[in-house]
């Protein structure tokens, strides 16, 4: 079962990647650095007309920096960034593709068809399972494809049984950037087994490049916010956003807020749509820095996303609310909640989601 129609054409043929038939004033190639496995991280740079540079890596499927241009055009880092492979290999996921299931699973594992799972990464105090486990897709070297003039593929194969997940599946991400200012992210998989399937982009925005984002303004077009426990695996119930720290609507400083916020900021599932999900790419934020005159606008196909603000962050490298994801995606532990969006994936399906990141300027 296809998800949705597609909403654009990559390129009419994949080249793969060899000295013979790269074309650098496309897509540059160079290295990322070695793993502890002693295998090569490559890196992939992408450029448009408007000076939008893009980073890549198929350590992870990594979005390594996004750097844009001011309203004065100088150009800086608005992502939180690995400097190499190594660092990428021992850090957690700025920027990794995440899988096979972003975000949070209840009671160590799930049920399909009768048949108990046990996942393999869990946590004994919480029976939380995160982000797909330690060695989740954001811990694998992908295989790559140049598309160019400006699109790079990433595709994985998981074996069935790993971190206890039932299939195998197979699955791509393709980063398209286009001379309008869009990263275009298309995601893809399909499984010989039933298995539950939810990726997403672990990336920390920063349109200031430095500093924290508490005086960013954004606005959310999200009416509904998932209630969390303590765990933050969500209870089932959609909170209305009205009267609450969670109300964007209107558009407002992140900082404003938070203080309000339970764990010192947001790391909550806004609902997007679920009527709509999955027929139309449905633009959902608008994030700008009045300082630097950044803007960001986000799209998506995902029935959710997971607001972010980077509580935990010490100031090493990076301070306390340093950035803000949007992890667009299917609902923390809808394996366990018949109520939530599904994400179970069946033989014969195919998984397929875009979420689009338009940077820009104040005009």
């Amino acid at each position: 079962m296809l998800r949705f129609p597609l909403f654009f054409l990559l390129a009419t043929s994949a080249i793969l990647i060899s000295p013979s038939n790269l074309d650098a004033r496309e897509i540059v190639v160079s290295s990322f650095g070695k793993l502890s496995t002693g295998e090569e991280a490559k890196l992939y740079t992408l450029e448009n007309s408007a000076g939008v540079r893009v980073k890549l890596s198929d350590f992870g499927a990594l979005l390594v920096s996004v750097e844009a241009p001011d309203r004065d055009d100088n150009l800086s880092k608005v992502t939180l960034s690995y400097k190499n492979a190594a660092e990428a290999e021992k850090g957690g996921v700025f920027g990794n593709v995440v899988g096979r299931f972003a975000n949070r699973i209840d009671t160590g594992g799930f049920t399909i068809n009768d048949v108990r799972y046990d996942l393999e990464t869990v946590n004994p105090k919480t029976k939380v399972h995160i982000h797909g486990g330690k060695t989740g897709f954001q811990r694998q070297l992908w295989k790559t494809e140049l598309l160019p003039p400006k699109a790079v593929k990433f595709s994985l194969t998981s074996p069935d049984g790993h971190e206890g997940y039932p299939g195998r599946v197979e699955v791509s991400v393709t980063y398209s950037l286009n001379d309008d200012g869009e990263l275009i992210l298309h995601y893809r998989g399909t499984t010989d087994k039933p298995t539950h399937l939810n990726l997403t982009n672990h990336a920390y925005f920063n349109l200031s490049g430095s500093g924290d984002v508490l005086d960013h303004e954004l606005a959310l077009t999200c009416d509904e916010v998932l209630e969390v426990d303590s765990r933050k695996i969500p209870t089932g119930k959609r909170l209305s956003v009205k009267d609450s720290p969670f109300d964007f609507r209107k558009g407002k400083k992140i900082g404003r807020d938070i203080a309000g916020v339970n764990d010192g900021g947001y790391d909550h599932c806004f609902i997007v749509s679920e009527e709509n999900m999955r027929k139309a790419v449905i633009h959902f934020a608008s994030l700008s820095d009045p300082a630097s005159g950044r803007t960001l606008d986000i799209s998506t196909t995902c029935p959710g996303v997971q607001v972010f603000t980077a509580n935990h962050f010490k100031g090493k490298p990076f301070p306390k609310w340093g950035g803000i994801c949007f992890e667009t995606q299917f609902y923390p532990d809808a394996p366990n909640k018949p109520g939530f969006p599904s994400t179970l994936l069946r033989p014969g399906e195919t998984y397929e989601e875009i979420t689009e990141f338009h940077f820009g300027v104040l005009k």
